[in-house]
């Protein structure tokens, strides 16, 4: 049996730092927050801290590190939140630390590995996972090994372009499925930006040259949108900047129809997206993780797994399956401990 390892996850907000046996459980975890306006300096100070403690208490034989941004041949090409990482040599800084063997990967690649080895996705040959969060990333784990290795960028779902008419680089997934994207939305709703179908919501179609049963309808549909636009805002003290995914999820549950809509298109456009990836790919699971996937089996899953039926390859639409992730907030750690397996 192999020895203990060293397992860092870098985010954006936070830095833990754990050692395992490589059998999914955790000896030991350290965690420090993150000051973004410290820069990766400090970050740097932290790790040779903790790390040199667990390094000392537990001889481990191999470093992996999960690292929130772009990876490329062990340096990392840029932090979108810490300043002081853009082209650092990474993987040789940690190695001149403790004199140890150090891989490192983007972090959604780390849980990806970690969810195919020890979590939702084990026992499946090709796993893919997906986190849907502040942002909306993916990581594809092919026979165990982490896909895509040497490559600037590789399992990018937020980052696909939705149709044809999404010409411009900011319209993603991301931008409709991520957590921001869903309060983006319902906030362009409430300010008129947007428009939705209220008015289609459970009535029955007039007869046709019925105009004033039509009008009445329209300004039915009105009053509705003004209250679901006034419940909105009244979730968010009449700020829509503050407006969050949690508070559209709430108000969808309910019963604002405006929030609901909002909410059903970024899962409809998760799940059209995860369908491409299983056409391409032929996952076998596809594993959900992040905040926004704690809204649940009923207002999440359910119809996430509605959305990919309808879209994905039909010869293929029972040969997957879509299911939480199980590694919470220790994915990370869990996958730089798998990444840190030199067999590897």
């Amino acid at each position: 049996m192999s020895g203990p390892r060293l397992g860092i996850e870098i985010g954006g907000t936070k830095l833990q730092l754990g050692i395992g046996a490589g059998d999914g459980t955790l000896l030991d975890l350290r965690r420090a927050p993150i000051d973004a306006r410290r820069g990766a300096g400090e970050i740097r100070r932290a790790i040779a801290e903790l790390g040199g403690l667990l390094v000392g208490e537990y001889a481990p034989e191999s470093v992996g590190v999960g690292f929130g941004g772009p990876v490329l041949n062990g340096r990392t090409i840029v932090s979108h939140q810490v300043e002081g990482w853009q082209d650092f040599p990474l993987q040789q800084w940690l190695e001149e630390q403790w004199s140890l063997p150090v891989r490192l990967a983007n972090d959604c690649d780390a849980a990806a590995l970690a969810e195919a080895t020890y979590g939702a996705g084990r026992d499946a040959r090709i796993v893919f996972y997906v986190t849907v969060g502040t942002g909306v990333g993916g990581g594809l784990v092919i026979n165990g090994a982490p896909h895509g290795e040497g490559r600037p960028a590789v399992a990018e779902i937020g980052h696909l372009r939705p149709g044809l008419q999404a010409r411009r680089p900011e319209q993603t997934v991301e931008s409709v499925a991520s957590g921001w994207g869903i309060a983006a939305e319902a906030a362009a709703r409430v300010r008129g930006d947007l428009k939705w179908p209220v008015h289609q919501l459970g009535a029955k179609p007039s007869r046709e040259g019925n105009e004033q049963q039509r009008q009445r309808e329209l300004e039915a549909s009105d009053d509705l949108s003004a209250e679901y636009a006034a419940d909105l805002l009244a979730r968010c003290d009449g700020d829509l900047d503050r407006l969050t995914a949690v508070d559209v999820a709430v108000a969808a549950s309910d019963g604002n129809e405006l929030a609901n809509e909002a909410l059903q298109h970024a899962i409809e456009t998760l799940g059209w997206a995860i369908a491409q990836v299983i056409t391409l790919t032929a996952a076998e699971k596809v594993v959900v993780g992040g905040g926004v996937s704690l809204l649940g089996e009923a207002r999440f899953f359910v119809p996430l797994r509605a959305a990919c039926r309808q879209y994905v390859f039909p010869p293929l639409a029972d040969a997957y399956e879509i299911l939480p992730a199980a590694l919470g907030e220790e994915v990370v750690v869990h996958g730089a401990i798998a990444l840190a397996n030199t067999n590897r």
